[in-house]
């Protein structure tokens, strides 16, 4: 399989330490591209949910194939989100090709981005921490039991379902929700002067125009890694969300990931190093 060339890539909200995260999935995708730059727009690593108990091989594989990135000099910007608020301490943090910030301006193409997580606008996130983590736990046993639904739904020949999809769609204030959350992002940038602002957080893969009074400013979102399965892709001047569909990759002949393995695990422990960012209170 030809590997694509993509000039810049934004991943979100993949969740890894979950058993909501699409990891495999995501290598395979990850595996398929040769991207320029990449951008991990927040909630990459779930260190709030994160147990020792829970670290499969699949999610280990994700880290190795961004740290291969990193070491063939691939820039790759990682900026914090409300999951994996811990690293915020080591903001500007810089080790070769990977850099660790809070939010990011940069040029894409000849036009100005505004790039951050977006949980700053979540009212629960500002006041209710507590809540927001229980929500958290919450919305993973939810795709634990949809796991279930659609095993037996696919048994009985019918066509899967998403559960927090319906529940989202299905209540008024998630859908207004969602819909103040990019007009809110989408306001700030155009008074910064950016064309665009690139969120995540919401879990709601977006591309669109929004305008108001003060201008107009392209909103897209990344979606995530957990329901939907999608990336930004920015390439030769046109932005795309990449929606991952198993289809494209049965015949795939992906190349094996030929980093040293065993070497590589033992001079990074990510299950200690987790456990120690979650116990460390935020300074």
């Amino acid at each position: 399989m030809n590997k694509r060339e993509v000039d810049l890539v934004v991943l979100s909200d993949v969740h890894l330490g979950t058993y909501g995260c699409h990891a495999k999935e995501l290598l395979r995708y990850l595996k398929s591209i040769k991207p320029k730059k990449i951008l991990l727009n927040g909630d990459i690593i779930d260190i709030w949910q994160f147990s020792k108990r829970y670290w499969p091989e699949s999610h280990m594989k994700v880290i190795r194939k961004i740290l291969k990135f990193v070491a063939e000099g691939v820039p790759v910007i990682y900026l914090t989100g409300n999951h994996d608020e811990m690293l915020r301490k080591f903001a500007d943090f810089q080790l070769g090709s990977l850099t660790i910030t809070n939010k990011l301006s940069l040029r894409v193409g000849k036009k100005r981005a505004w790039v951050f997580h977006g949980d700053i606008f979540d009212v629960t996130m500002q006041h209710s921490k507590w809540l927001a983590r229980l929500g958290a736990i919450g919305y993973d046993t939810l795709i634990l039991l949809n796991s279930l639904v659609n095993w037996i739904l696919m048994k009985l020949g019918r066509e899967k379902m998403s559960l927090s999809k319906k529940i989202k769609n299905s209540i008024k204030n998630a859908v207004k929700f969602i819909n103040d959350f990019e007009v809110t992002a989408a306001t700030l940038a155009i008074e910064k002067g950016y064309q665009y602002v690139i969120c995540g957080h919401i879990h709601q893969p977006e591309i669109r125009q929004i305008e108001t009074e003060k201008g107009m400013v392209t909103y897209l979102n990344s979606g995530d890694w957990v329901e939907n399965l999608t990336a930004l892709e920015y390439h030769k001047g046109n932005w795309q969300v990449y929606r991952y569909q198993a289809a494209d990759y049965l015949t795939a002949d992906l190349d094996p990931d030929t980093s040293d393995n065993d070497s590589l695990d033992s001079k990074l422990d990510i299950r200690r190093l987790l456990d120690l960012l979650k116990s460390e209170p935020m300074a």
